[in-house]
């Protein structure tokens, strides 16, 4: 018995030290003698040994001046790595891609060609018009009252807004309160389609949006980017016919992980106008020569997947920002 017993616990003692010691020091040994980099984690560093962030997984660029990532259904979350598993049946997948699409599309021809949609939506916006009936705010809000209730949530100053008028809108509440009597306390998220319904007559043509220079403010507004965004897709079905410019699909779409660091050239080609026009106006170069020193950086650092033999070529983001950062260097020393 205690043979069998010793043998058992040798066994053991040789597994572990094999399977949860030698083996994993050996990989790790390999990995930092002959590929450190890649073994940790990719991590790019200043110089000053901060972490700028991994080659290996997106982050959120937003300034005019840098390439944006795709959209990411995690946030850029890397503990949650996940994709969005919306149908394409979902309205919420639709609204996330109209809301990509409406601050960058462009006309595709005629006199406009390649200038930018979104003084249209203003104008449509402002005019307050959605199929023949007034108020395009409390249109959009009836028809889709998740997307009304979701932007409640986005941000505590949203949620805010409403609370402070709901004080001054009793007689809403109180009715809201009658229709609804499994809500005898409605929170302002339940109160998203009536705000905005009230809303909409009281501001026709403007929309709440946040502004967050000097701390997060609601202002009303009838033109932005926050408008392009939410409104894109009601105003494409009103001008149906009007030619846009295609977008490559990853502009629009996440990857399966939301993490994807890589974009495709095409990609990279349709955002080079705004860097090369942003950085040309901040630093007070010709436009010119600021997009094809861009240019060359996007060759410099394209590849396609296993050597060429699959797929398109891509940039990583992380690395092409990097280097337009040393090239422009602003002074500021940050990204």
């Amino acid at each position: 018995m205690w043979q069998i017993i010793c043998k058992s616990v040798l066994l053991l003692t040789l597994a572990v030290v094999l399977c949860c010691g030698l083996y994993p020091l050996t990989l790790w040994s390999i990995g930092q003698l002959i590929f450190p980099f890649q073994a940790n984690g990719s991590r790019v560093l200043a110089d000053n040994g901060t972490s700028l962030g991994s080659l290996l997984i997106a982050q959120p660029f937003t300034k005019d001046e840098y390439f944006h990532p795709r959209p990411s259904a995690a946030n850029y979350n890397a503990a949650a790595s996940a994709s969005s598993s919306l149908a394409a049946s979902n309205y919420a997948l639709r609204d996330r891609v109209a809301r990509s699409l409406g601050p960058i599309v462009v006309y595709a021809d005629g006199p406009q060609a390649g200038l930018p949609v979104a003084p249209e939506i203003d104008r449509w916006f402002a005019a307050d018009i959605y199929r023949i009936q007034p108020h395009i705010v409390a249109q959009w809000a009836s028809l889709h009252p998740a997307l009304a209730q979701t932007w409640v949530k986005a941000d505590p100053a949203h949620s805010a807004y409403i609370e402070n008028w709901v004080k001054l809108h009793p007689m809403l509440v109180s009715q809201f309160i009658k229709e609804n009597p499994t809500l005898p306390t409605p929170t302002a998220t339940d109160l998203a389609v009536t705000f905005f319904q009230r809303f909409s007559e009281e501001n026709p043509g403007k929309f709440p949006v946040t502004l967050t220079q000097t701390g997060t403010v609601i202002q009303l507004s009838d033109n932005g980017p926050e408008i392009h965004a939410i409104f894109f897709d009601m105003w494409r079905q009103e001008n149906p016919k009007i030619p846009l410019r295609n977008l490559p699909g990853d502009m629009v779409t996440t990857s399966a992980s939301g993490l994807d660091p890589h974009i495709t050239l095409e990609n990279a080609y349709y955002q080079l106008d705004r860097v090369a026009n942003t950085l040309a106006g901040n630093l007070k170069l010709d436009p010119a020569a600021v997009r094809e020193k861009i240019e060359n950086i996007l060759q410099e650092h394209s590849s396609s997947p296993f050597g060429g033999l699959a797929g398109e070529k891509q940039v990583n983001v992380l690395e092409v920002n990097l280097e337009l950062h040393k090239q422009f260097d602003t002074g500021t020393g940050k990204l």
